[in-house]
């Protein structure tokens, strides 16, 4: 068993943790460990001492115990106005009037599995464990159920909280967290993803100091704060030192607090958002919060990331596609935009077809009047001047080129200029006293209203049921505004769910793929519906480095769409290397967003080759054990993802210094015994990169400009350096010294000749 109680002692275990609290002597939660895994015994040496409290304290019941201070307890959850002045889980109006509460244990109970939630999504709860802990306001009956399902085989443990109001009056919820935890100080940095548009899931570090970090959105989860969240050790790397994980199974507004208070305690909240929140609670109604996610490794960052993309992959994700690997698609936005015609696309399905591409996704203005993002958008009517043969002659034809076929959609946005909205004005959100304010020219759709969730699921479905669809790219292209209050937003993304859960859980064979904006909306919650999500519409493989190393601290490279698009890149103009496009987006769930026509003939005989080669390393570079490899070098990026009988290493160096060293490929995670053969996948060179460099190995001299480099440019090229060693996995583990990159001092066979932006994809197999 994972969950033991004994004498008010809660004990909590998964495969390499340990999580205890314990009932003290006021029947509150007083935490005790959260950690490495313990042996049974004694655990005096973990409560906290209060012989003595300081000067400034308000005691909680001083006739009982005048050492007995909430603040300098650390708790499992916390209310108002009885001396803990820490940031509270709960902001409750009672009965009476007033915000004070204070939650005793009442009871408890274990139950298999982990009971399903009634309005929200939640982890599947495969042989997990729970224990359900009430709690009761000592004035009023009012009843809080901790909820702590643990899943021993990932190191995860969620918790969540159920407010029930047995009171005939109501309870007016202000604020109401999923989780409340308190640590002990290890001078912890937090670590979050922060950005914008095109810039997503940038790691901010922050040393924690004493007051408190707060991680939050105000629209949903979003490019500027992801509701993942770590909590590192002083000290901590990759590898080595104690990390904490949380994250939400939600996607709404939420709010992530870590505060350190005067007494050396860390504080842990996360949960909705209380800004502009309000929510009655009458006589007999619950509420619940939504599904948080914990872990801790002793491992360093790559610890935590492993245990989270375990409990990702097996909880969280679900359909068909769980655990398949996902197709290599292209997608016709990049080459047509709004202007295209039924053989304009099958022309780029065949082309996509001999490259490799295994599905063809049609992207916007496919219905209505949808010819630029100013109209249309609300509307499901085929446009059948573009698809004279409609969505189904169309898929077919797809199909019959051996490719699956996927459709964009938007569902939650409406255009003025559309027949919805023309018909139904009052299903956008917007006050009926001040001028709506829009984003991308569109209005969101009310999902709190009934018929708004029918008709999208009327649509919607009536689409996906009439053509043969495979894939979806369900696409959010604004944040909420106009709103009525917090709360409206709560109950939006629960309309939010209900429309998936009513669309996708009846079929589970689509391939579903999140997109908000690029890669807002990169969430568990989405996670439960969706599985895979578009990472971000920066396609630039430099940029790239940073946004699904970012997203890799806490989802695994399975649910990250990555695809190779043309360079130079249209957010940010760099001019990258054919091969570096590919490797970068082969850690992930791989496409093409372009126009095979666009590339160089050779270009397009090397992506046919290597995306015949990803064929062989997809199943590790999506489902593999992923890690980010320390290499010391600040244009140095390294990844590695591992199964039990292969290996994959992406090497990139994104700027390259002069006269530069041999440089050392470390590898992990092999068995020292076994024999492996290490392959480096072929690079290619092209001729025009090199210009008037080619005077010095060619007998003739040409120009840079000349009609014959040119020509050459188009139809040849050349291969750099591909090493190849076998040895045993303590040799190579050891670091295999590559051979020398260019030097200005000449060529050779041997040597690697990629300049900036260029990577190295090797492949490990075991003998």
């Amino acid at each position: 068993m994972s969950i033991r109680v004994s004498e008010g002692l809660f004990r909590l275990d998964t495969a390499d943790t340990t999580y205890l609290f314990q009932k003290n002597a006021f029947a509150h939660l007083e935490h005790l460990h959260y950690g490495r895994k313990l042996p049974e015994g004694d655990v005096e040496s973990l409560r906290q001492k209060h012989e003595l409290t300081q000067g400034s304290a308000v005691l909680y019941d001083e006739k009982a115990d005048p050492s007995y201070c909430l603040e300098e307890i650390p708790l499992e959850w916390s209310g108002v106005g009885k001396g803990d002045f820490r940031v509270s889980p709960a902001e409750l109006k009672l009965p009476d009037g007033s915000f004070t509460c204070d939650f005793v244990l009442d009871s408890y109970r274990i139950e298999a599995g982990a009971p399903k939630m009634q309005t929200l999504p939640s982890a599947a709860g495969e042989n997990a464990e729970t224990l359900i802990v009430t709690l009761k306001d000592k004035a009023f009956s009012v009843y809080l159920d901790l909820y702590y399902s643990v899943y021993e085989a990932e190191n995860v443990i969620t918790r969540r909280a159920v407010l029930r109001n047995a009171e005939e009056q109501p309870v007016l919820i202000k604020k109401l967290m999923s989780y409340s935890i308190d640590l002990p100080d290890r001078k912890y940095s937090v670590a979050t993803l922060s950005g914008g548009w095109i810039s997503e899931a940038n790691v901010i570090e922050r040393p924690l100091l004493t007051g408190a970090i707060v991680n939050e959105s105000t629209s949903f989860s979003q490019h500027r704060n992801n509701p993942a969240l770590a909590l590192i050790e002083h000290g901590a790397t990759d590898d080595t030192g104690s990390v904490y994980g949380f994250n939400l199974v939600y996607g709404g507004n939420h709010q992530t607090t870590v505060e350190l208070s005067p007494v050396g305690l860390v504080r842990v909240t996360g949960g909705i958002n209380p800004y502009c929140f309000l929510w009655e609670l009458k006589g007999g109604e619950t509420f619940e919060t939504p599904e948080a996610v914990l872990t801790y490794s002793a491992h360093g960052k790559n610890g935590m990331s492993q245990n989270f993309h375990a409990f990702v992959q097996k909880q969280i994700v679900r359909g068909d596609w769980q655990t398949k690997e996902r197709p290599i698609l292209i997608n016709n936005w990049e080459a047509n935009f709004f202007q295209f015609r039924q053989n304009s696309l099958l022309r780029l399905a065949k082309h996509g077809k001999r490259l490799g591409c295994e599905l063809f996704v049609l992207d916007d203005g496919w219905f209505g009047a949808r010819n630029t993002d100013t109209a249309g958008l609300g509307d499901y009517t085929v446009n059948r001047k573009k698809l004279p043969n409609g969505l189904d002659g169309l898929g077919a034809r797809i199909n019959g080129l051996g490719m699956r076929f996927g459709l964009w959609f938007e569902p939650e946005n409406v255009n003025d200029d559309s027949d919805l909205y023309r018909a139904h004005p009052d299903w956008a959100i917007q006050r009926p006293n001040r001028t709506p304010s829009l984003g991308r020219h569109q209005k969101m759709l009310d999902l709190t209203k009934r018929e708004v969730r029918d008709y999208l699921v009327e649509n919607v479905t009536h689409i996906l049921d009439s053509a043969p669809i495979s894939y979806v790219k369900w696409d959010m292209n604004r944040k909420v505004s106009d709103f009525l209050d917090g709360a409206f937003l709560h109950r939006y993304e629960l309309g939010y769910y209900e429309v998936l859960t009513r669309i996708f859980e009846p079929r589970p064979k689509i391939l579903l793929e999140g997109c908000a904006s690029g890669g807002s909306r990169f969430d568990l919650g989405h996670l439960c519906f969706a599985q895979q999500i578009w990472a971000s519409d920066d396609t630039d493989p430099i940029e790239r480095l940073k946004i699904q190393g970012g997203l890799s601290l806490f989802y695994p490279v399975s649910t990250m769409g990555a695809h190779v698009s043309m360079a130079p890149h249209q957010q940010t103009l760099r001019d990258t290397p054919l091969f570096t496009r590919f490797a970068v987006a082969a850690f992930g769930a791989f496409g093409l967003e372009l126009d095979p026509l666009d590339l160089k003939p050779v270009e397009r005989k090397v992506i046919k080759s290597l995306l015949e080669q990803y064929r062989s390393i997809r199943q590790t570079c999506q489902f593999g054990r992923f890690s980010r490899i320390e290499t010391g070098d600040p244009h140095i990026v390294q990844w590695q993802a591992q199964t039990e009988k292969q290996t994959v290493v992406l090497r990139v160096r994104t700027l390259v210094p002069a006269a530069r060293a041999n440089d050392l490929l470390e590898i992990r995670g092999l068995d020292p015994e076994k024999t492996y053969t290490l392959r480096q996948v072929q690079s290619p060179l092209f001729v025009g990169a090199f210009g008037t460099l080619l005077k010095h190995i060619l007998p003739v001299k040409l120009r840079s400009y000349s009609h014959l480099l040119l020509t050459a440019d188009k139809y040849a090229k050349m291969d750099d350096y591909a090493e190849e060693y076998r040895a045993s996995g303590a040799q190579l583990m050891s670091g295999v010294r590559l051979h020398r990159s260019f030097i200005g001092t000449g060529y050779s066979d041997k040597m690697h000749m990629q300049g900036d932006f260029g990577a190295m994809l090797f492949v490990v197999t075991e003998d």
